[in-house]
């Protein structure tokens, strides 16, 4: 991918978890870091991966945590799913979602025996073989996939934790089935960010701490991909992932000083490896 030219950004695309907070505790200087940046004129999202909150408690969540954002900022991958359903006639589907996120799901038919779709979502200890092997069968009986997302592990206060992606690639190996993805890094939910914001990608950078999800998805949708230190960002995994980021910078609190420096910092950053930054 051709690296875009920093001085042409005119939104950032937000990861939420990691990047501005972590569990129930916001990241140092995150809410003026947005501040700061919407002074500047420039437009904001908040695209996340998060399948326990429905978009009103998450909204809910970062107004509790300090942040001014509205909810028309925030376009979540269960929105998105609602979305990739709509265009469907009276599907019916099996949800494992957490209840929260579930009540954004009435409008559609539910059954625990018979489905035309079975979404995955984060439903956390519900996990067992016993709920792997029923959706097992729905699949085998003709029900299609759909994860929410299929992230590896992601950082709690507690530490990393495994992600939902382990349980999605399992029932796809024993069903022979490929899950349709919702989420990031999936180039069609960068593309509602961009049609939202009514930008083309080369405006648009995305921030996040997923070298994976973030930085990988954002570069197959030709956007500037900027990784923080913060949240699920490790070293050793960054060091050696074939993905390489525009920028890495210590957290979103020095995104503002990024967008001034321009292109001073883009040559810094263009010369130095990501760990060094």
């Amino acid at each position: 991918m051709m690296m875009n030219n920093i001085d042409e950004i005119k939104a950032i695309l937000f990861d939420l978890d990691g990047v501005l907070y972590t569990g129930q505790q916001s990241i140092a200087g995150a809410q003026k870091a947005l501040q700061e940046i919407s002074s500047m004129g420039i437009q904001r999202r908040f695209i996340t991966n998060t399948s326990t909150l429905s978009r009103k408690s998450l909204h809910k969540k970062l107004t509790d945590l300090g942040f001014d954002i509205s909810p028309e900022e925030i376009i979540s991958a269960p929105q998105a799913t609602l979305i990739y359903l709509k265009q469907f006639a009276n599907p019916v589907c099996h949800l494992l979602l957490a209840e929260d996120v579930k009540r954004d799901f009435t409008e559609f038919q539910q059954s625990d025996t018979h489905a035309d779709f079975v979404i995955i979502g984060d439903i956390g200890d519900a996990w067992s073989y016993q709920l792997m092997n029923k959706v097992f069968k729905l699949l085998m009986d003709g029900a299609e996939l759909i994860a929410i997302h299929k992230n590896r592990f992601w950082q709690t206060e507690q530490g990393l934790q495994m992600d939902i992606g382990g349980f999605v690639t399992a029932l796809e190996y024993a069903s022979g089935k490929q899950a349709t993805l919702i989420g990031k890094p999936a180039l069609n939910f960068f593309q509602m960010a961009l049609n939202d914001i009514g930008l083309p990608s080369n405006n648009v950078a995305i921030i996040g701490d997923d070298i994976d999800s973030d930085i990988g998805g954002g570069q197959s949708a030709d956007l500037q991909c900027i990784l923080v230190k913060t949240g699920k960002y490790r070293e050793d995994y960054v060091r050696t992932s074939k993905i390489k980021p525009d920028f890495v910078i210590a957290s979103v609190a020095d995104l503002p000083s990024l967008l001034k420096n321009k292109s001073t910092t883009q040559s810094k950053a263009t010369n130095q490896s990501p760990d060094s930054i």
